[in-house]
């Protein structure tokens, strides 16, 4: 569909349901601004996840989204989450998108759908059910017609679900954007025409929806008209539209950064992430999407990655348990207060741009009507600078931008940050963890249990459909007698190369050591002796998932899990390669094949009652216990600060992956000032990149709540403690 053929299509659209509907049918653009009911408008959105929440979370997060200035909420749409099988949809719960497009109608806010449905998002699988890997001749993102049959029918699924309530701006509903695909600026390279002939397909299949609002494509240069390409990153303000009569776009403005486990813990400066809003908006930017304005929590096993958290805080304005990060929520609101003040002016104008000095500008907007704003600007890392403008004098802080919106008073300074800085504490709530019973995995029935045997090694996903985060690969060994170690020669040692993401090895039953990639490298090489006797000897590899790729040209064919080789060292004859003999297969762990984390009321299956002193640092242990809920009312988390690495539930729910391994990096104080970049402002360094675990509160009844945790390498449950999150501002 041509430029022409769009424009026909909203005039007609307007004339024949604006007399019933005089709201709908109403939201188109030009380059100034995206329109909507005849009005130009300058919006300013946040995006909150809704399963990274609870149903019962949403509507405090969008009041609080509404009252911190936002316009819009925006949200990807999570493939995985609502197609779990083929054909089989699941919109309950977490996953009711139409319940939360609701509220955030009933807010009076705009939403703008994401609808990928490849959404990266640090993700698992990025958005893609795993099951899609397995359609017969597919190729993830490319021009591949089992991949998009699939991707096609998902997004008219969603697309026809939502029309049905009538949530498209057209409709009277509150959706004014819709985004096809995500960021595939990035990867389309990689594929050559067939990305080319895949993007092109991927905006025609949406305009064909009918859906009456503006598409739009971000990171992708060559978005084919009249679809909207836009921008993502730290900072926005260089980038314009690949046409002249589009709109600026901003579609994720990085509030801070995510996490993964062993890394530090990012920070962004308010100070800086105003200030490349400002410089976007004076620029002549017209929409800005903060990510995140809410991230909140990668529950069960949906982080990806892999190596990411389940936190996903992001250092966004609304922390990930719902309070406001302050002076950061603050700030951005005054900010949005200063540029709504200056609308009239900056959708009826271009700017006239004013050197003030070697560092400083004047970005100055008057309208035919009469309105004037302005923005002045001092990129200086280091100096402040006093400016004249329209004779009178103006103080700017280095790395700042001040805004009048009659071009004489000062509204908002970027640098000058006023309130105060909430400081999180993570308080005893004095709750009481009852009958404690644990039990091991045994892994001398794991031959019995095992599903099959092959020769050679297997990829784990290919294996456990990601039904599981655990795959046994298990073989043997037979030692003769005559072997020198066994006559006080130097025991042998056993390497094992492993494409990620963790590794527990066992021999003859017992621990001999663990080893495990990092978010930047998941390749990974175990290095250990082993203590083996003479006879036959049992090896058994855990291999476990830290979340899938979320992102990358063809990540679907990315390996995980044990693919060798696996070589014993220190034998008389040499090396053994172990790799291609039999290895026999088992998913999961006889914990997960039980369903313990839904058994309640009665004692775990050859489990113990004895003290969890004597339990202590014994991996592949569960543990279980029950307790009350706390009479208060702040928001919870699991202290796991005693443990090593696992998961944990709560009632049956997951509430994710845990792991305290301390992070490693540079960790200093950093100024505002200057470009930022993920790795500038880091804390953190040498304590867990995550100890406490968000305990949603619907997840918890008045009395008898079952906790289940799964230590994989030993830690002391004793000291797990439920503890309620509190803020002060000082």
């Amino acid at each position: 569909m041509g430029v022409a053929s769009v424009w026909k299509f909203f005039l007609l659209c307007f004339v024949l349901v604006s007399i019933i509907h005089p709201s709908s049918c109403s939201v188109s653009y030009d380059r100034k601004a995206i329109i909507i009911n005849g009005q130009r408008r300058i919006l300013i959105s946040g995006s909150i996840h809704y399963p990274r929440s609870t149903p019962e979370m949403w509507p405090g997060l969008i009041q609080k989204a509404k009252d911190g200035g936002l316009d819009a909420i925006d949200t990807y749409v999570f493939w995985d989450l609502h197609e779990p099988s083929p054909g089989t949809y699941n919109f309950e719960g977490r996953a009711n998108l139409v319940g939360f497009i609701k509220l955030i109608h009933q807010a009076g806010l705009y939403v703008n759908l994401r609808l990928g449905p490849y959404v990266c998002a640090e993700w698992k699988y990025g958005g893609f059910p795993v099951w899609l890997k397995y359609v017969p001749g597919i190729s993830f993102r490319t021009n591949n017609e089992p991949f998009k049959s699939a991707m096609q029918s998902f997004t008219q699924k969603i697309v026809q679900m939502l029309k049905n309530e009538g949530l498209f701006q057209s409709q009277g509903g509150p959706i004014i954007l819709s985004q096809i695909e995500n960021e595939y600026g990035l990867v389309s390279n990689n594929f050559g025409a067939a990305g080319q002939a895949y993007m092109t397909w991927a905006a025609k299949i949406a305009l064909d929806l009918n859906t009456g609002v503006p598409w739009l494509m971000c990171k992708e240069n060559d978005a084919p008209d009249p679809v909207i390409n836009t921008c993502n990153g730290f900072y926005c303000d260089y980038f314009t539209p690949n046409k002249p009569y589009k709109p600026t776009i901003w579609t994720e403005a990085w509030t801070g950064w995510f996490e993964a486990f062993g890394d530090p813990i990012h920070h962004r400066p308010v100070e800086d992430l105003a200030f490349a809003v400002a410089r976007f908006i004076k620029k002549g930017g017209s929409f800005v999407n903060y990510y995140m304005y809410h991230g909140g929590t990668n529950f069960g096993r949906t982080a990806g990655g892999p190596f990411v958290t389940t936190s996903y805080d992001y250092d966004a304005p609304i922390d990930e348990y719902g309070l406001l990060r302050q002076p950061k929520y603050d700030h951005l609101r005054e900010l949005s207060k200063a540029i709504k003040l200056c609308e009239p002016a900056l959708v009826s104008a271009d700017p006239t741009v004013t050197a003030l000095g070697n560092y400083e500008q004047a970005h100055v907007y008057h309208s035919a009507s009469g309105h004037c704003a302005a923005f002045l600007s001092n990129i200086h890392m280091d100096m402040a600078a006093t400016v004249k403008f329209n004779n009178m004098y103006y103080h700017l802080p280095p790395w700042s931008i001040s805004i009048l919106p009659d071009c004489k008073n000062v509204v908002f300074n970027t640098a000058k940050v006023q309130g105060r800085t909430s400081r999180a504490q993570m308080a005893p709530t004095n709750v009481q963890l009852l009958t404690w019973e644990s039990f091991n995995e045994d892994i001398s029935e794991n031959d019995a249990d095992a599903k099959f045997t092959v020769f050679g090694l297997l990829d784990q996903l290919n294996v456990t459909r990601d039904t599981s985060d655990y795959l046994w690969y298990m073989t043997s060994i037979d030692i003769s007698t005559m072997e020198s170690f066994l006559h006080g020669g130097q025991r042998p040692a056993l390497t094992v190369e492993s494409a990620g993401h963790v590794l527990h090895v066992f021999v003859n039953g017992q621990l001999s050591g663990s080893a495990f990639g990092t978010h930047r490298n998941r390749r990974f090489t175990f290095y250990g002796s082993v203590n083996l006797h003479a006879g036959i000897n049992s090896i058994a590899l855990l291999s476990v998932a830290v979340g899938l790729p979320n992102d990358g040209p063809r990540f679907e064919t990315q390996g995980t899990g044990v693919l060798g080789p696996v070589i014993l060292h220190g034998l008389n004859s040499g090396p053994r390669d172990l790799s291609r003999q039999k290895w026999s297969y088992k998913v999961g762990l006889k914990g997960e094949a039980m369903d313990l984390a839904h058994v309640t009321g009665v004692p775990l299956a050859d489990s113990t009652n004895t003290s969890l002193i004597a339990n202590r640092q014994q991996p592949l242990t569960w543990y279980k216990a029950y307790f009350n809920a706390p009479q208060v009312n702040e928001p919870l988390a699991l202290d796991l600060g005693s443990m090593g690495k696992g998961q944990v539930w709560i009632n049956g729910q997951s509430i994710g992956r845990y792991w305290t391994t301390p992070a490693i990096g540079q960790c200093s104080s950093c100024s505002y000032a200057g470009t930022f970049r993920a790795d500038k402002c880091l804390s953190g360094c040498g304590n867990p990149t995550q100890r406490w675990y968000h305990v949603p509160r619907s997840w918890l009844k008045p009395t008898g709540n079952l906790l289940l945790v799964f230590e994989e390498m030993g830690g002391d449950a004793s000291r797990i403690s439920l503890v309620r999150r509190s803020v002060t501002l000082v």
